[in-house]
């Protein structure tokens, strides 16, 4: 085969090289570029036009500044006198000119320090926020701008999620380009929450300083702008401390800013600011604390500002301050709450003082009540079948190993059912308890309203089961209603700001807990108890019948009771359960609820209990049917825990007792209860023979 000769020809003189086409990763990495500066370009048109859309959708300026967030309630007495208003608080519009300049640096300087050189948003910030984001696997505070927070302020939530934040920056963008970083500070500072309440910092200035924002100083403005970060924890109504704490560290930014020098920081003096006391804000928000949760159930889901108007009395509600301040023992809490027949709440106290602790003792707080709980025990021996004036034996008992005294160590012998509760005769009450049951007992304090858990052992009798002043008290008001249950309540309305009614309370018929007799009976007790027994010093100068509370080495005194159909319980004690010398359930709680209650019932008619009622056929004489029925005391039946309950065998009299002469004077017992007495207690006019003991 011929091989055939192929030349090249040269390139022209002067001519490049080509160059070789790119493979591979060049080619990919040149492919990314263009197609990403495309896709950049394509994003960026899109997030302009997205913008755009949303700027020229915005309210206007004045429209922003009118909208509110959050609902109100205007919390009314019964009167229609406005007790407090609760939910946002917006003060007065404070123009940016108006905003004094310490104000505006101390915010910028704690939440956008490059405000003014941003579009808004923040590079630095949102990259810091989603490093943060990566390494803790959730959204932190940071990052966001002054208008990122006004956007979130106004129109949308707090949630965390990235959509969220996309349409919060791009609502900042656009804020941006429709309003000047004057108005956008402007409304921020007018708009952004501060904690108790406050919106807008005129609101917090006046809440937390007692003065408008034009008069706000450097370390108030520190504070001010500390509380952004965590309102419910820094606000001053929730932690002054924490408050001032943190303005000392927006000082320190404002320094590091460059907005105040270290001397004008020193001379700020934090630590000495006084906050202003609220007003209207002390006693009255023991009852709203109280009551406004329970719209939870009457309303449902309610986003109306709405006007509840409650059953509190203003006069009767001033009237049970003074007489918890003005009786306490030094160093100690009190509480009260009063009710009317129906179980409307009258007045209600949880503490000296809400603005030192809001803790609400009247409905919150578990103690002992000492002797206050035997009218569960003497309503089940009444409902057995004693009466006031069977006969009973103060003498010594064990029971279970467990030996209960009287206060004073003494013993009266034989006296009657009446006289045992007058003077709060611990030996009788447990023995009567032992022989009803002390389930029966458990029973007939949950029948009456204790929502605390009950235990069974012999000392219950006497206390030791704790409860809550509101549910003892509304045992009582059963007690006052004679004997149909009661339930406690304190809103009677709620109705839209514009007028519509969205809840009217209905009268409800309370079931009966005991028969009238039952009633009587306890009614004739508890009076004698106020005229001539432990509960002396609760005197009124019209009827009273009421019981006293004292427990051990005088931790808790109590005393609950009623007159003209308005039932008062009254608690002291200490937080920390401390005992209180000298205190007792007929000294300083019994003197409170007679100083409230003369207030109470000044204008109400005077109303004499009524004591007499027809006994079951089984309690009177004997007749033909009768007879053949039997006693109840002759029958077995089961209680209200299942138990099979067998006849009683009859109680022996153990005749005089001997006293017991250890080396020195043969002590005497006191004298037992006489027809002097009992002409005392029925309404006699002499004095009993022997003076009550304390409770």
């Amino acid at each position: 085969m011929a091989r055939t000769d192929v030349r090249r020809t040269p390139p022209p003189r002067g001519s490049k090289p080509a160059k070789p086409r790119p493979t591979g990763l060049r080619l990919f990495l040149r492919r990314l570029l263009v197609w990403g500066g495309a896709l950049g370009v394509l994003g960026l048109l899109a997030l302009a036009v997205a913008v755009a859309f949303t700027a020229q959708s915005l309210p206007g300026f004045d429209q922003i500044k009118s909208t509110q967030n959050e609902q109100m309630i205007v919390v009314r007495a019964r009167d229609g006198t406005q007790l407090v208003s609760l939910g946002p608080s917006y003060g007065k519009w404070v123009g940016h000119d108006q905003i004094p300049q310490v104000m505006k640096d101390a915010m910028l300087s704690t939440e956008d320090k490059r405000y003014y050189s941003h579009i808004g948003i923040d590079p630095i910030g949102l990259a810091r926020s989603f490093w943060v984001r990566f390494q803790q696997g959730r959204w932190k505070q940071g990052g966001s701008t002054i208008t990122q927070q006004l956007a979130r302020t106004v129109f949308l939530n707090n949630s965390r999620t990235v959509g969220r934040k996309a349409r919060e920056a791009v609502l900042a963008l656009a804020i941006e380009w429709k309003f000047s970083k004057a108005q956008i500070l402007e409304l921020y500072l007018n708009k952004v929450y501060f904690g108790g309440g406050a919106y807008g910092i005129d609101s917090a200035s006046r809440k937390f300083f007692g003065h408008p924002a034009t008069e706000i100083n450097l370390p108030e403005a520190a504070i001010i702008a500390g509380l952004v970060k965590a309102p419910s924890h820094y606000a001053p109504t929730a932690d002054a401390e924490a408050a001032k704490g943190r303005g000392s560290v927006v000082l320190d930014l404002m320094v590091e800013n460059g907005k105040v020098t270290s001397a004008e920081a020193a001379r700020a003096n934090i630590k000495g600011i006084a906050f202003a006391r609220e007003a209207g804000q002390n006693s009255v928000r023991y009852f709203t604390d109280w009551a406004l949760p329970q719209l939870d159930l009457l309303l449902g889901e309610n986003d109306q500002p709405i006007e509840v108007w409650t059953t509190l009395d203003v006069k009767l509600q001033q009237a049970a301050t003074n007489a918890i301040q003005g009786n306490v023992p030094a160093g100690t809490q009190g509480a009260l709450v009063s009710m009317d027949r129906d179980g409307a709440v009258l007045a209600l106290v949880g503490g000296t003082d809400y603005v030192t602790t809001n803790y609400n003792r009247a409905v919150n707080a578990v103690r002992q009540p000492g002797s206050a709980w035997k009218l569960f025990v003497y309503l089940a021996a009444l409902e057995a079948g004693y009466t006031p004036n069977a006969e009973v034996i103060d003498e010594p008992v064990t029971i279970d190993g467990w030996s209960p005294r009287n206060s004073g160590g003494g013993f009266a012998g034989k006296i009657d059912v009446r006289t045992a509760f007058a003077y709060s005769k611990n030996t009788v009450a447990a023995q009567l308890g032992q022989e009803v049951g002390f389930s029966t007992v458990a029973g007939m304090a949950k029948r009456f309203g204790i929502t605390t858990p009950i235990s069974t052992v012999p000392s219950m009798v006497l206390g030791t089961n704790e409860v809550r002043l509101i549910d003892l008290t509304r045992a009582f008001a059963s007690i006052s209603a004679k004997g149909m249950a009661v339930e406690p309540y304190g809103i009677i309305k709620i109705a839209t700001t514009d007028g519509k009614v969205l809840y009217q309370r209905e009268k409800k018929a309370g079931s009966t807990l005991v028969p009238a007799y039952v009633t009587a009976g306890i009614t004739d007790m508890l009076q004698t108890a106020v005229s001539v027994g432990t509960g002396k010093a609760a005197q009124i100068g019209r009827p009273v019948a009421g019981k006293t509370g004292t427990t051990t080495a005088n931790k808790d005194g109590w005393f609950l009771g009623f007159s003209s159909g308005v039932t008062t319980g009254v608690w002291m004690g200490r937080d920390d359960d401390r005992p209180v010398p000298g205190l007792q359930g007929g000294t300083a709680p019994a003197r409170a609820f007679a100083a409230y209650m003369r207030v109470a019932v000044a204008g109400r008619p005077i109303e004499k209990f009524e004591t007499d009622a027809t006994l079951p056929a089984w309690q009177l004489e004997p007749d033909d049917e009768v007879m053949m029925s039997g006693s109840p005391e002759d029958y077995q039946y089961v209680d209200e825990q299942g138990n099979l309950v067998g006849p009683e065998a009859p109680r022996e009299d153990p005749g005089p007792r001997e006293p017991v002469n250890e080396g020195g004077p043969v002590p005497q017992p006191p004298p037992a209860a006489n027809e002097e007495f009992l002409k005392e207690a029925t309404g006699g006019d002499r004095a009993p023979a022997a003076a009550p003991p304390p409770n």
